[in-house]
């Protein structure tokens, strides 16, 4: 019998059968207190339907959207080329000690929840309710209609009539609503499709950047490393006189849009309740993820500060679409008319890709809460496949403020709550750290072996602590610039996140009585599957293509 079936079997039989007890757990174990919900009554029942081909292609390109082919272009005009890089390489050293993190808390425990329940199974309930209420469904509910926006400004490529503006959002809702109504059956094969549109893409951009570069396109000019030289590696952020400090505080200017284009990258660990053989596929996506860095990001990263200038006046002009893009702002320099139409298409791609997956996340975030009683109750039910579909639904919501983008003066407010999630992915980053260093203590305290679990990073512990350390620093820096020239609006929208997420966690903790766990009080058992329950036997490849489907997947 199939994983499948055995999941679609009476619903109330398959929490009981699903959440026993791990194996070996006589040593440390630990009793969970029935009102912490980590029991069977948590009654879960989405089902496993992402196959590992969906999987290991959205950990590849499921949230590459415009931030990494229009944001990098102003993370170039802040920094320069060298500037910018250093920005994209720090911030993506962040970004996979926490998906190194959260990838192995997720391997122990492949349920609904992810991270916000981590933080309340094994740090405190306040920390995952506050965590998951305000930086992550919140983040991901009000990042949807920003990508809807972004994607009908790309539209306006080609047409920009502006009475034409509601007809494209409106059609671009249906369709994302659609998709995740449907099931993540259907999720994962859109997002399978459309990250191989991004990966194709970005490697194409590169290699035509790369020849361009070297004298290859119709001009027949070589740039090479030109534009390092003049106007230069670093660029000024014009906030102070002394040249070196300003170019240092252009740098810390960046960091904000580099984090943006790597926004996302957990969301295999938000799918792992959804997910055939969770802990097998989660270990492959994570070593695959290292090299979506080093190949999207930093080189893509290198090869723009390469291209163009980070004072050119087409690289200044703020258009929204793929005109401002770096990599077409060179291919039209160099000669070739036709590729921007087809960068413009597949950006849009990205752009609803990343809208698409923010719906997904936001609902599987608030069903988690919803399970623990997080949440109201009613967001728990799930249709005979598996969909929780009034999570979902609520979710949907949301994206209907992208009309607000429609008239200017909805604009403006529409575009303060956008910018209210500006440190929220610090923020998720922060807690999926702190949690593992709480969760390594407790495994330590417990005489449990670390190394047992599917995906251990030798590294750890001073991985998530490297997370901690910048996080934390990203978080209180991030509206440096604002005390140069104060203005109340810019600085409430780069701190407000910590006070409103210091109330939700105070408030929780004394209206809940919550307490911060203690090593030898941390639950490792309660309600997470067996390795035999949620895996089944690889079947090795019968022929050439299938070594490859392997490799490759």
């Amino acid at each position: 019998m199939s994983l499948d079936e055995k999941k679609s079997i009476n619903d109330e039989e398959k929490n009981i059968r699903v959440f026993t007890q791990a194996s070996g757990i006589e040593k440390g174990k630990v009793d969970s207190n029935p009102s912490d919900n980590f029991d069977v009554h948590d009654l879960d029942r989405v089902q496993r339907r992402l196959k590992q081909r969906h999987v290991q292609m959205i950990a590849i390109a499921g949230t590459i959207g415009t931030g990494l082919f229009l944001g990098s272009g102003h993370a170039l005009q802040g920094a320069g080329p060298l500037g910018a890089l250093i920005a994209y390489m720090l911030v993506g050293t962040v970004a996979y000690s926490s998906l190194c993190s959260i990838a192995e808390l997720t391997t122990h425990a492949p349920i609904s929840g992810t991270f916000p329940h981590f933080a309340a199974r094994w740090v405190d309930p306040a920390l995952g309710f506050a965590v998951g209420v305000k930086n992550y469904f919140y983040s991901n509910a009000i990042s949807t209609p920003s990508e809807i926006s972004a994607a009908v400004l790309l539209l306006s490529f080609w047409d920009d009539n502006e009475r034409h503006v509601a007809i494209y959002t409106a059609v671009i809702i249906v369709l994302m609503i659609a998709i995740n109504v449907f099931g993540v059956r259907w999720f994962g094969e859109a997002e399978f499709m459309f990250a191989l549109i991004k990966i194709s893409l970005i490697l194409g951009l590169i290699l035509a950047g790369l020849i361009i570069d070297l004298g290859g396109g119709p001009n027949k000019e070589r740039i090479g490393f030109r534009f390092w030289k003049h106007p230069g590696a670093l660029a000024r952020a014009g906030l102070v006189s002394n040249i070196n400090t300003d170019r240092f505080l252009g740098i810390l200017n960046v960091l904000i849009q580099a984090a943006f284009s790597f926004q996302g990258m957990e969301l295999v660990a938000i799918a792992a309740s959804e997910t055939e053989n969770p802990r097998r596929n989660i270990k492959k996506a994570v070593r695959r993820v290292f090299w979506r860095i080093f190949i999207f990001y930093i080189l893509g990263v290198l090869i723009i500060g390469m291209l163009v200038a980070y004072n050119d006046d087409a690289l200044l002009a703020s258009t929204g679409t793929a005109a401002e893009s770096p990599f077409v702002i060179a291919i039209e320099r160099a000669g070739i008319k036709i590729l921007p139409h087809i960068i413009n298409a597949c950006i849009f791609t990205s752009a609803f890709s990343a809208g698409n997956s923010f719906i997904f996340c936001a609902s599987r975030i608030l069903y988690g809460l919803a399970l623990r009683g997080q949440a109201p109750k009613f967001l728990v039910y799930c249709t005979k496949k598996g969909l929780p579909l009034p999570a979902v639904l609520f979710v949907s919501c949301f994206p209907f403020l992208a009309f607000m983008s429609v008239s200017s003066g909805s604009a403006t407010v529409f575009n303060w709550f956008v910018n209210l999630v500006t440190t929220a992915t610090f923020c998720s980053w922060f807690t999926m750290n702190l949690t593992y260093t709480f969760f390594y203590r407790g495994m330590k305290a417990q005489g449990r072996d670390l190394k047992a679990n599917v995906y251990h990073n030798p590294l750890q512990p001073f991985v998530a602590y490297w997370g901690i350390f910048w996080t934390l620093f990203f978080i209180l820096v991030n509206g440096f610039a604002v005390f140069f020239d104060f203005n109340a609006s810019g600085f409430l929208t780069s701190y407000l996140n910590i006070p409103i997420f210091l109330v939700l966690y105070i408030g929780y903790k004394i209206r809940k009585r919550t307490k911060i766990w203690k090593p030898e009080e941390m639950d490792f058992d309660t309600g997470i599957p067996t390795l035999e329950e949620t895996e089944s036997p690889e079947t090795p490849p019968r022929n050439i293509l299938e070594r490859i489907a392997g490799i490759v997947f």
